[in-house]
């Protein structure tokens, strides 16, 4: 959107051009927008092949740019920065404004973004690592991580890649971030070429794959987060994770992590946690191992927290949230007998949106009731395994 002296004054995305526009003009809003609107003279689009890089190119047109209804819109330290760092195996980090503020950005190869929302980034990741897997665990740690097993992650955890090697990895990955993804493709081709001159072709098929994926990148998830914060009223968060805990007597004790994404159960995000520091029993202390576990890797953030418990456990999961300076809900469900009369208990977060939460009853039930018989499942599989040795 730019004014009548030519400045771009916003820059925004649109899975329906049509429908974003008007909305500016044929209702009420408050005074920012208003005047935003007063401003407007001439209102230019340029059309990207996916939501991804819609994002992806806005971020960038906002760094550059600066447009001020833009920067008005957001605290500059609340922003949040995708960051690669140069190490012998580079990072991939999310920071906010105000920390990048502290770092010394010469440790940085890269940092990308203004970014407005930290979950959207998070999907954007997701999407890109399904495509072009990259790392998030220790090098060299001796056994391969979580999204190795799935084939997102290429062997930094085991050895497998070169630094060198790895290098490549996060310069195809900086160039979809440039918003250059036709070089990106030339670079990818490039490879390929090379690995089927030098009879590699198990390399070359996964370049080949990694082609035809970036053409038709399905970001479907990214459009229902999209869907998601933009429906103000919409009954069920997209993604609410349930968590209990197993055990008898402190013995055999495990953790259970239940995903509910869009109202529906998705089995294929659950978790399972043997507890490894806590020998005695303490419910709160091995909900706060599982917390602090899940909460280390760099699976999608939820947009509310279900525990299986009372005020006890609802503290314990704020402490372990604070700890990684997260804000999101927590609901507990403390059961009576029988696991009926189910009282609803809530952390400051949570308490905001009780309304919201209410709506969503049933659904947290459900969840609650799966956490339970998801850890007891896993927690009798330990204790058979143990009997028959």
């Amino acid at each position: 959107m730019k004014n009548k002296a030519g400045e771009v004054i916003y820059v925004g995305k649109a899975t329906s051009l049509k429908n974003r526009v008007s909305s500016y003009f044929n209702k009420a809003h408050d005074n920012r927008i208003a005047k935003l609107v007063s401003e407007i003279f001439q209102i230019d689009y340029k059309p990207t092949d996916s939501v991804l890089e819609a994002l992806i190119l806005e971020a960038e047109y906002i760094k550059t740019i600066q447009p001020k209804y833009n920067i008005k819109a957001k605290d500059d330290r609340s922003w949040i920065y995708l960051t690669i760092n140069k190490d012998e195996y580079p990072k991939i980090e999310l920071i906010r404004g105000l920390e990048l503020k502290t770092i010394n950005s010469k440790q940085f190869k890269y940092i990308f973004g203004p970014y407005q929302s930290k979950k959207i980034l998070e999907s954007i990741l997701d999407i890109i690592r399904r495509v072009i897997p990259f790392s998030t665990c220790r090098p060299n740690q001796g056994k391969p991580c979580f999204y190795r097993h799935l084939k997102r992650c290429p062997g930094v955890c085991t050895g497998e890649i070169t630094s060198s090697e790895y290098k490549k990895i996060i310069k195809h990955i900086s160039l979809l971030f440039q918003g250059k993804k036709n070089e990106l493709l030339k670079s990818i081709k490039k490879s390929m070429v090379e690995s089927a001159k030098n009879l590699d072709y198990e390399k070359a098929t996964i370049f080949r794959n990694q082609i035809k994926n970036l053409l038709r990148i399905k970001d479907v998830s990214l459009l229902q987060k999209e869907n998601y914060f933009s429906q103000k009223n919409k009954e069920e968060f997209f993604r609410i994770e349930g968590y209990d805990i197993s055990n008898i007597s402190g013995t055999s004790a495990v953790g259970s992590l239940v995903v509910a994404e869009n109202g529906e159960l998705n089995k294929s995000q659950y978790r399972k946690f043997r507890i490894k520091s806590i020998h005695q029993i303490s419910d709160t202390g091995m909900l706060q191992e599982v917390l602090e576990r899940r909460f280390k890797n760099s699976w999608p953030y939820p947009d509310l927290i279900m525990i299986d418990g009372g005020l006890g456990q609802v503290n314990i999961a704020t402490r372990v949230l604070q700890k990684f300076n997260l804000e999101i809900p927590i609901i507990g469900i403390a059961k009576g007998a029988d696991r009926k009369n189910n009282r609803f208990v809530f952390n400051k977060d949570s308490f905001k949106i009780k309304d919201k939460i209410a709506k969503s009853k049933i659904l947290l039930i459900k969840l609650r009731d799966e956490a339970h018989r998801f850890a007891i499942e896993f927690h009798r599989n330990i204790r058979s395994r143990q009997f028959k040795k």
